[in-house]
């Protein structure tokens, strides 16, 4: 596993402590709990691009500053996030529901590459800027707004959820020849002991730069 892979996986680890705490300090019942993808929005083989979509070429290297999900009413900006003392990846500030994190000693959105954002599905005060994340559909448009003053469009080929212990990094990880996006957040199953009990990830390419 590179060292993005090793990174974003210490991440996760990092931002586990934060789900589900909404949940939790109200009392909320495991239905109330985030949308989780259903098993049509899986990959029906491989994990590629879906037959018949376009794949843009990869663009120069930009970094990202804003993220656009019009099917789940994302629109927030962007932080890169570094690693810790610890070698851990620093997690988004949990007091900022509306701010999606990249780890910018990676791939940059855009770039050849596998590019990782992720968000926090809630705190303390409620749904943050991926609680939503898992009711995404194939084929979704998502769009990053770079610092060059383009817009790298991608294309949902899969949304899947995992839980914590058959998570697989290199699947979600691994490098790629093209622009390929993950997006990030918790997921799975719910328990106001434990939280949420995996992760939910979008996975995606690139098929244009505006």
């Amino acid at each position: 596993m590179d060292r993005t892979a090793l990174a974003a996986r210490a991440w996760l680890a990092g931002i586990t402590a934060l789900c589900g705490i909404w949940l939790v300090h109200n009392g909320a019942a495991p239905r109330t709990a985030a949308p989780q993808p259903s098993a049509a929005e899986a990959f029906a083989a491989g994990s590629g691009p879906r037959p018949g979509t376009r794949v843009a070429a990869p663009s120069r290297p930009s970094e990202p500053v804003r993220i656009r999900i019009p099917g789940i009413g994302v629109d927030a900006p962007m932080t890169g996030l570094g690693l810790g003392t610890d070698g851990s990846l620093d997690a988004p500030p949990a007091e900022d529901r509306n701010l999606a994190g990249w780890f910018e000693d990676g791939t940059p959105p855009g770039t050849a590459g596998t590019a990782i954002v992720a968000g926090h599905v809630d705190n303390a005060e409620g749904p943050a800027v991926f609680y939503a994340l898992g009711s995404l559909k194939k084929g979704a448009g998502v769009e990053i707004d770079r610092e060059d003053g383009s817009t790298a469009v991608f294309s949902v080929d899969a949304v899947e959820v995992y839980e914590k212990d058959e998570f697989p990094d290199q699947r979600v990880y691994g490098a790629t020849a093209r622009a390929s996006l993950r997006l990030i957040t918790c997921g799975g199953g719910f328990t106001r002991e434990t939280g949420y009990l995996g992760n939910v990830v979008a996975y995606a390419h690139l098929t244009d730069v505006r």
